[in-house]
C-alpha cells in the first residue's frame, strides 16, 4: 500500500530485525549467494537491505555494489533498472578485461561505450539479439569480480529485466551476491512462478547458497520502541504503542509518516479520539493503487472501506450487489495490488491498516456513502448470526436513519446486560438515547441505563442523560420515581455529589409510595446508610426506621432482599449491636451483583469496627460474587475495601503497587480512588518516609471522598497529625484533626472515630491542653457506649492510658501501664498490629521519661513490632526518641548497601535539600537528627558529582 522511503527515513532506527540480520549477513557472504527479502509495502525492506549492505562493506570493503530499483511503469523500458545501476560506472573505472561480448551493451549503455569493448556485427534475428545482450550482461556482472547486485521492487520489472535475472540464478557468477526484493504478504515459495511478486521461479544449482525470509510487520511492542526513537522519547506508553499499532498494522513506513508531524512527546492520545491525521502521502498511495483497479475492485474496496470490519465474500457481494465470480475477481485484483488482505483468523478480507481503510473511505463519494452504509446494515442483518447490533446501529446512523439506530441499540444493550456486561449495556443504552429516539422508547431506554449504570462505572455522561429524561416530565411516578432514585445512588455512589445524591433519593419516595411500598422502603433504606459527610446519625436511624415499618408491606423478593440489604449495611456502620442479626435475616436467595455490594459493605464495616473474622468472611463471600458477574464498579468496590483492610492488618508487602494500580484504575469513582489515595499516602509515610508525597495524597483523598463510611478524613488527618508530632509540632498536629472531629460531632459517628482520637490526645497533651484532652475522651467514651466496636474501645483504652501517664508522669507503673498494656493487647486481638506497635512506643516512651528501667526494651519491642510490617518512618521516630533519651540503637543485620547509587533515604534528604530547607527544617521533616541529615547531604553531593546543594535538583532526575 505504501512506497518505502529510500533513502531510509530514520537512519539508524531499525527496530525487531537484528536477528534477521543476524541470519541472512553471513549467509549473502558465502558466495555465489542469491537472497530473497519478501515483505508488503511498507514493511521496511529497503531499510533492511540499506542495512545489510552496510554490513556487506564493512566485512568486504572492496567489493562493488549495485543497486537497481524497478519501477511500476504502463511501458517498462527494457533493463530499465539494470541501466540505471551499472551507469554508476560511467565516472569510475570499469572492470578490466571485459570479454568481447559486453561489447553487445553499446546500445544499452551509450554513456559507457567509449569504454566498452567494440560493438560486434548485428545478427540480424531480435531474439538471437536479446540472447546475446543477456550473454554480454551476465559476462559484465561476473567481470566485477567480488560483488553484491541489489534488485529492488521485484514485482515491477520488465520482462527483460527477469531473463536477465533468471540466467544469472541459473549460472551466477562465483564471486556474486544478488539480493532480491518483492512484495508479498505472505512467505514466499521457490517453487511457483508469480508467487508473491516473483515472476519466476526460484531454481539454483545445488552449490549456490539460497537465503529466503519474509519481513512481518512489527509488533504493537516494537512499533512502540520505533515510536519512541523517532520522538526522541525513552518510552511511549504501552496504550499508545497499541493505538499506533493498529493504526499502522506495524509497517515502519506508515509509522514514520504519522510520527512526522506529530506535536511532541507531550501527550499520547488512545482511543477514537485520540486517531491521528491521516497523512497526505498514504492517502496518495491508497488512492493511486485504487485508480489501478478495475470498477468492480474498486466497488468491493469501498464496501470494505464501509463495513470497517473483515467480512466474508458473501457479505460483501451482498453489499457491492455483485455475483459471486465478479465479487471473488474483484477480491483478487484488490489482493494482488496488496489493497486488501485476507484475514486468517475469521476467514474474512480487510485493509492492512485503519489508516488504509479511512483512506479508502475518504475516497468513497459522499452521497455514496449512507447507501453503502444502509446495504450494510441490512446484508449484516441477513448475513450474520447472532446480529451485530452495535455495528448494525452505527451503520443506520451513518445512512440517516436514527430511529433504526437507536432500536439496534437498545436491543444490542439489553444482549449485555443479560450477559453481565454491565458497561457495555450502559455505553449502548446512552448511545441509543443519543440517536433521539421517540419519547416512549426514550423514557423506557433511560429507565434500563439506570438500571444497569449501578454497577457501570458510566462517568458524568449517565447522570445527564437521566437527568434530561427527567426534565421531559413525560414519566409516570413509577418510573420517574424509579429512575430518580437510582440517580440518586449513581450521585452518592460514583460521582462525588454526596448530600446532592441523598437530596434526590429523598425527593424519589412520594413518586415510589404511589406505585411501589417495596420500591419506597428500599429508598429510604438507601438513605438511611450514614457517611461523614451526610446527615447526622441520627437522621438516618429515624430514616430506616420508616423503612423498617414499610418492611411488612413490601411483598415483591427482590425489593424486600435490597432492604434487609441496606438495612443490615446501615446497623453495621452505625456499630449497632443488633446489625448480627439482620446480617443473619439476609435472605439465602441473595446472589450476584445485590450480594456483593452488601457483603463488600459488610467488610468494610466489620474490618473498621473491629471484628476482623467477621471482616474475612464477608470479602471472600464478596470477591465469590464479584467473579462470576461482570461489573466493573463492584470489582472496584470489593478491590479497594480489601485494599484498606490490607493496610488496618498489617499486610503491607507488595500493597504499595496494588494501591498504585487500584488509584490509576478508579479515577472515575470518587469514593474508591479515595481510598486507593489513602492507602498510597499511608504506606508512602509509613514504608518510605517521604512525608511531603505522603501529605499530597492524604490532601488529595480528603479532596476525592464523596461521603467517606468513616475512613478516608479520620485516617489521613491522623496521619497528619503523627507527621506533625513527629517533627514537634503539636499546635498543628492539633489543626490536622480539627476537621475531621468537626464532620464526627456533626454527625455523631464516632465509631468511626478509632484511628482519629488517640494522635488527637496525644497533640492535645502535648499542646499543654490538658483540659480538651480530656473533654474529648469523654466525648468518645459517651458515643461508644451503646456500641459494638471494638476498634473503638481499643482506641478508648489507649486514649486512656495517653492521658493516665500525662497525670502522672512520674509513674511508670499502674495505672498507666496497666491501660497500655490492655490496649496493645486489645490491638493485637484485632489484629491491628501498627496500633499495636504505636501503643508500645508510647508506654516505653513514657517509661523512659519517667526513669523507669524498663523503657528501653517497651521501645526496642515497638521497633521490632514496625519492622515485622516494615514501617521504617516509625522505626527511625522510635530511634530518634531512644538517642534523645540517651540510649543507643542496634541494627538489623542485612542492610544493604547503595555503592554510588543513592539510598532511598539519601534521595529523601537530597530531594528536601534541592527544594530549599535547611538541614534542620529536614531533620524535623523526615523525623532524623541534625547530624544524620548532615551525613546524607555530604554523601548525596559526592555521589551526584556537584559541589553544591543548588545543583543536587537537576541530577536527581523525576
Amino acid at each position: 500500500m505504501n512506497a518505502e522511503p529510500s533513502p531510509p527515513s530514520a537512519p539508524g532506527l531499525l527496530i525487531g530485525r537484528s536477528a534477521l540480520l543476524d541470519e541472512v549477513s553471513p549467509e549473502l557472504g558465502r558466495r555465489p549467494a542469491v537472497a530473497v527479502i519478501t515483505g508488503e509495502a511498507g514493511v521496511g525492506k529497503s531499510r533492511f537491505v540499506h542495512e545489510l549492505l552496510r554490513r556487506t562493506r564493512t566485512t568486504s570493503p572492496d567489493a562493488v555494489t549495485l543497486v537497481a530499483r524497478c519501477q511500476e511503469a504502463d511501458t517498462p523500458f527494457p533493463f530499465a533498472p539494470l541501466v540505471e545501476a551499472l551507469n554508476h560506472f560511467r565516472s569510475g573505472p570499469l572492470p578490466a578485461d571485459l570479454p568481447p561480448v559486453t561489447g553487445a551493451l553499446h546500445a544499452l549503455l551509450p554513456d559507457l561505450a567509449d569504454r566498452l569493448p567494440p560493438a560486434p556485427p548485428p545478427l540480424g534475428d531480435p531474439g538471437a539479439e536479446h540472447h546475446r545482450v543477456l550473454r554480454a550482461l551476465h559476462a559484465y556482472t561476473a567481470a566485477l569480480g567480488d560483488a553484491v547486485l541489489v534488485v529492488e521492487d521485484l514485482q515491477w520489472a520488465d520482462a527483460s529485466t527477469c531473463a536477465f535475472l533468471r540466467t544469472v540464478i541459473a549460472d551466477p557468477p562465483p564471486r556474486l551476491g544478488l539480493v532480491l526484493t518483492a512484495r508479498s504478504g505472505t512467505v514466499p515459495h521457490r517453487d511457483a512462478e508469480g508467487s508473491d511478486g516473483l515472476p519466476f521461479p526460484l531454481r539454483t544449482p545445488a552449490h549456490v547458497t539460497v537465503v529466503e525470509r519474509h519481513l512481518a510487520p512489527l509488533s504493537a511492542a516494537e512499533t512502540g520502541e520505533l515510536a519512541a526513537g523517532l520522538l526522541g522519547v525513552r518510552a511511549v506508553p504501552d496504550e499508545f504503542a497499541d493505538g499506533l499499532h493498529r493504526w499502522t498494522g506495524g509497517l515502519p513506513y506508515v509509522v514514520e509518516e504519522v510520527l512526522r508531524g506529530w506535536p511532541g512527546s507531550a501527550e499520547f492520545p488512545t482511543g477514537a479520539a485520540g486517531e491521528p491525521p491521516l497523512p497526505a502521502s498514504v492517502r496518495r498511495v491508497v488512492v493511486e493503487r485504487l485508480r489501478g483497479l478495475p470498477p468492480a475492485a474498486r466497488q468491493v474496496v469501498a464496501v470494505a472501506a464501509v463495513l470497517g470490519e473483515p467480512a466474508p465474500v458473501e457479505l460483501l457481494r451482498s453489499v457491492a450487489g455483485l455475483g459471486e465470480p465478479e465479487t471473488r475477481g474483484a477480491l483478487a485484483a484488490a489482493l494482488g495490488e496488496g489493497v486488501l488482505l485476507a484475514s486468517p483468523r475469521d476467514g474474512g478480507y480487510a485493509f492492512p491498516y485503519d489508516l488504509a481503510r479511512r483512506a479508502a473511505y475518504e475516497a468513497v463519494a459522499e452521497p455514496e456513502r449512507p447507501v453503502l452504509h444502509l446495504r450494510a446494515a441490512r446484508a449484516l442483518a441477513r448475513h450474520t448470526s447472532p446480529f451485530p447490533l452495535a455495528g448494525m446501529a452505527e451503520h443506520y446512523r451513518r445512512a440517516g436513519r436514527p430511529a433504526q439506530a437507536a432500536r439496534c441499540l437498545e436491543a444490542a444493550a439489553d444482549r449485555a446486560a443479560g450477559d453481565g456486561d454491565a458497561g457495555m449495556a450502559a455505553a449502548h443504552y446512552l448511545g441509543a438515547l443519543r440517536n433521539g429516539p421517540s419519547p416512549v422508547a426514550r423514557d423506557r431506554v433511560a429507565l434500563k441505563l439506570a438500571r444497569v449504570a449501578l454497577n457501570a462505572r458510566p462517568g458524568p455522561q449517565v447522570p445527564a442523560a437521566l437527568r434530561q429524561a427527567l426534565d421531559q416530565h413525560s414519566l409516570g411516578p413509577g418510573p420517574s420515581g424509579e429512575i430518580r432514585l437510582l440517580l440518586g445512588l449513581l450521585l452518592r455512589n460514583q460521582s462525588g455529589s454526596g448530600l446532592e445524591a441523598l437530596e434526590e433519593i429523598a425527593r424519589a419516595v412520594p413518586d415510589l409510595l404511589v406505585v411501589s411500598t417495596g420500591q419506597a422502603a428500599r429508598a429510604l433504606a438507601i438513605t438511611a446508610i450514614p457517611s461523614l459527610k451526610g446527615w447526622p446519625v441520627g437522621e438516618h436511624r429515624r430514616l430506616l426506621a420508616e423503612a423498617e415499618r414499610l418492611l411488612p408491606g413490601v411483598e415483591e423478593a427482590d425489593l424486600r432482599s435490597a432492604v434487609l440489604a441496606n438495612r443490615a449495611t446501615a446497623l453495621a456502620l452505625m456499630g449497632d449491636p443488633s446489625a448480627w442479626e439482620a446480617v443473619a435475616d439476609l435472605p439465602g436467595t441473595l446472589t450476584g451483583e445485590a450480594a456483593a455490594r452488601v457483603y463488600a459493605n459488610l467488610a468494610g464495616a466489620a474490618n473498621s469496627l473491629g471484628h476482623p473474622e467477621r471482616a474475612r468472611a464477608f470479602q471472600a463471600r464478596a470477591w465469590q460474587e464479584v467473579r462470576t458477574n461482570h461489573a466493573p464498579y463492584l470489582e472496584a468496590f470489593v478491590e479497594t475495601t480489601d485494599v484498606v483492610a490490607a493496610f488496618m492488618s498489617g499486610r503491607w508487602k507488595g500493597l504499595l503497587g496494588r494501591a498504585e494500580r487500584a488509584e490509576a484504575q478508579y479515577q472515575d469513582v470518587p469514593d474508591f480512588h479515595a481510598e486507593a489515595l489513602l492507602v498510597c499516602g499511608l504506606l508512602r509515610l509509613h514504608t518510605k518516609g517521604q512525608t511531603d508525597v505522603a501529605r499530597r495524597l492524604l490532601e488529595r483523598a480528603v479532596e476525592t471522598t464523596a461521603l467517606d463510611t468513616g475512613v478516608v478524613l479520620t485516617a489521613a488527618a491522623a496521619a497528619v497529625a503523627r507527621v506533625h508530632l513527629a517533627a514537634g509540632r503539636p499546635s498543628q498536629a492539633v489543626q490536622a484533626v480539627e476537621g475531621a472531629l468537626h464532620h464526627v460531632r456533626r454527625t455523631g459517628a464516632w465509631v468511626w472515630a478509632t484511628a482519629l482520637v488517640p494522635p488527637a490526645i496525644e497533640a492535645l497533651v502535648r499542646d499543654d491542653r490538658p483540659g480538651e484532652a480530656h473533654r474529648l475522651v469523654a466525648e468518645f467514651a459517651a458515643g461508644i457506649a451503646d456500641r459494638d466496636a471494638p476498634a473503638a474501645r481499643a482506641a478508648l483504652l489507649t486514649c486512656r492510658a495517653l492521658l493516665t501517664a500525662t497525670d502522672d508522669p512520674q509513674s511508670g507503673h499502674a495505672p498507666s501501664d496497666a491501660l497500655y498494656a490492655s490496649a496493645a493487647d486489645a490491638w493485637t486481638r484485632l489484629e491491628r498490629p501498627h496500633e499495636a506497635a504505636y501503643v508500645k512506643e508510647a508506654r516505653g516512651l513514657h517509661l523512659l521519661a519517667s526513669g523507669v528501667p524498663g523503657g528501653r526494651t517497651v521501645l526496642h519491642e515497638a521497633i521490632a513490632a514496625y519492622q515485622d510490617i516494615d514501617a521504617v518512618w516509625d522505626v527511625l521516630r522510635c530511634q530518634r526518641e531512644l538517642r534523645e533519651h540517651g540510649q543507643t540503637t542496634v541494627r538489623r543485620p542485612g542492610a544493604l548497601g547503595y555503592g554510588d547509587h543513592l539510598s532511598p533515604r539519601e534521595r529523601a534528604v537530597a530531594r528536601l535539600a534541592s527544594l530549599g530547607l535547611s538541614n534542620r527544617e529536614i531533620a524535623s521533616e523526615l523525623v532524623l537528627s541534625h547530624r544524620t541529615v548532615e551525613h546524607h547531604v555530604a554523601r548525596a553531593l559526592r555521589k551526584l558529582g556537584v559541589s553544591s546543594r543548588t545543583e543536587i535538583g537537576p541530577q536527581l532526575g523525576p
